[in-house]
């Protein structure tokens, strides 16, 4: 078995829990869209603007267009708030393994599909991000996944061979493209499905090593 010496994470839906619902029902209310409009237009060009084809403004105007709005400055402000809200919950069981991972000295690395905006507004409420040894944001590199070149800049990041990397992504073709690239990777659902994949894969060492390392060292 080739060993895992870093472990890499997507944001959406591995570090985060699911939407927002209330910050959803207040970009209708920002936009004055429709349920269907606002689906269409968010999802549209969503991943023009999670690539950094776009920017915060110009990804807002044309999902607004969607419904014949046009967006004021403090409209846009205010979806912009709304839109980091809606991805702002998170996942405790994930995030208690990255830090005791990091505790126990493991490589860790973000690798998310995140426009410009958002990666500010995230950074801003959530101070743990800092701790991550590298942090591939898609917008900053004009690259997504699954596209291959961006597997490739998240390895060079984590200054770790990409056969030695773990990533773990909620949606199949991201882990599809990163096992073409030479990662190991596993296809995270809930907390427990994904716990009883690392033991399947025989990786529990990697599940219990932050803790048994911190008691080694009196800190627990």
């Amino acid at each position: 078995m080739i060993p895992v010496t870093a472990v890499l994470f997507d944001y959406g839906m591995v570090l985060s829990g699911p939407p927002d619902a209330s910050a959803w029902v207040r970009m209708r209310t920002i936009s004055g869209l429709t349920e269907d409009h606002l689906h269409h237009g968010y999802w549209a060009y969503r991943h023009a603007y999670d690539r950094g084809d776009l920017n915060a403004e110009a990804f807002w105007t044309k999902a607004a267009s969607s419904g014949g709005t046009v967006l004021t400055p403090d409209q846009l402000t205010a979806l912009i708030d709304a839109d980091t809200d809606y991805w702002s919950t998170l996942n405790p069981p994930m995030l208690d393994w990255v830090q005791r991972l990091q505790r126990a000295g493991v490589r860790t690395g973000i690798l998310s599909n995140m426009p410009d905006a958002m990666e500010l507004g995230l950074r801003a409420r959530h101070q743990w991000i800092e701790a991550f040894d590298h942090q591939t944001w898609s917008h900053s590199v004009n690259l997504a996944k699954p596209e291959p070149a961006i597997y490739r800049h998240a390895a060079e990041g984590m200054r770790t061979p990409p056969a030695n990397i773990l990533f773990i992504d909620d949606k199949i073709e991201n882990i599809d493209a990163a096992l073409a690239s030479g990662m190991q990777a596993i296809q995270y659902t809930d907390h427990a499905t994904f716990e009883r994949e690392m033991h399947t894969r025989g990786l529990d060492d990697l599940l219990q090593l932050a803790g048994s390392m911190e008691s080694r060292n009196g800190k627990i």
